[in-house]
């Protein structure tokens, strides 16, 4: 049977522990096998809410729409905010405990089955990814509810059943909810790289661009190569060797001067850059492109 906390539930709260007799029917129903739940509920502002798994034996989905809460999964610290989503899959050793200050509100599930994992990546979690960032999704909360709805049936098979195939349901929007979060969270590259246009006389920092996107840089750094392929500082370089290129076509500079024009006091360094990128050195390029 799935090991649950024992935190205290209020009364505005919900704990649905699904008897082992009933587990071991869906575990052999046709309809239900390949994936099932063991428990599941929502917590609303789960003060002192703690729990620590060293042998965890099934799959555990908790999705937080309110307050925080502090993780320690496989040795690494998490903090899950509002729009959070955790997977912990079967063996990987974890904790939490509730903000004291601001203690989570939750959704959660407990499941099995032979399609679990297949669903863990489906879903985007893989060995090293145990969050997604969704945003407080209405989609995933009616989603979550409709596992609740199980609740006065008296274990009956049929609401079981019912519940085997909403939890489905539920795993199998995730991926939707994500892409449309992904989405909205997306950097606005028309502006980006007028930005970088502007100042390619100067040196700009991967600080500065996350600050005009509204993200982290580390956030930012994702979200345009995941849009691009490439990193932006990277961008940003190509687009000095255009215009290197193109005054070493249109004028008499030399590539010292051309170079202090685009933000590189050390002529040899963007020489470099320039031939990494150009397949040739600055002086091969003009002696080139003019005969």
């Amino acid at each position: 049977m799935t090991q649950t906390s024992q935190w205290p539930v209020p009364a505005d709260s919900v704990r649905y522990v699904v008897p082992a007799p009933a587990i071991k029917a869906l575990s052999e129903n046709p309809l239900t096998r390949e994936l099932y739940p063991l428990a599941f509920g929502h917590y609303r502002k789960a003060e002192g809410h703690h729990m620590h798994r060293e042998h965890h034996r099934d799959y555990l989905l908790i999705y937080c729409t309110d307050g925080r809460a502090f993780l320690n999964i496989e040795g690494s610290p998490y903090t899950a905010e509002a729009g959070d989503l955790f997977l912990l899959p079967p063996g990987v050793a974890h904790r939490y405990t509730a903000d004291p200050e601001r203690p989570w509100t939750i959704h959660w599930v407990h499941f099995a089955g032979p399609l679990a994992t297949e669903f863990r990546d489906y879903m985007g979690f893989g060995p090293d990814t145990h969050c997604l960032h969704l945003g407080v999704q209405p989609r995933v909360l009616v989603d979550f509810n409709g596992l609740l709805s199980v609740r006065q049936t008296g274990f009956r098979s049929r609401g079981l059943v019912h519940a085997a195939n909403r939890l489905r349901q539920l795993l199998a929007a995730i991926p939707l909810t994500v892409d449309a979060a992904t989405r909205e969270q997306q950097p606005d590259l028309e502006i980006i790289h007028n930005f970088m246009r502007e100042h390619l006389e100067e040196r700009i920092t991967l600080e500065q661009l996350a600050e005009l996107a509204g993200l982290s840089p580390a956030h930012f750094a994702t979200r345009y190569r995941s849009q691009t392929g490439t990193t932006p500082i990277q961008h940003f370089i190509h687009l000095k060797i255009e215009r290197a290129c193109q005054l070493l076509d249109t004028s008499g500079l030399t590539f010292a001067q051309i170079s202090a024009r685009l933000g590189y006091d050390d002529a040899y360094y963007f020489s470099r850059l320039f031939k990494k990128v150009m397949g040739q050195s600055p002086s091969h390029y003009r002696h080139a492109s003019r005969h």
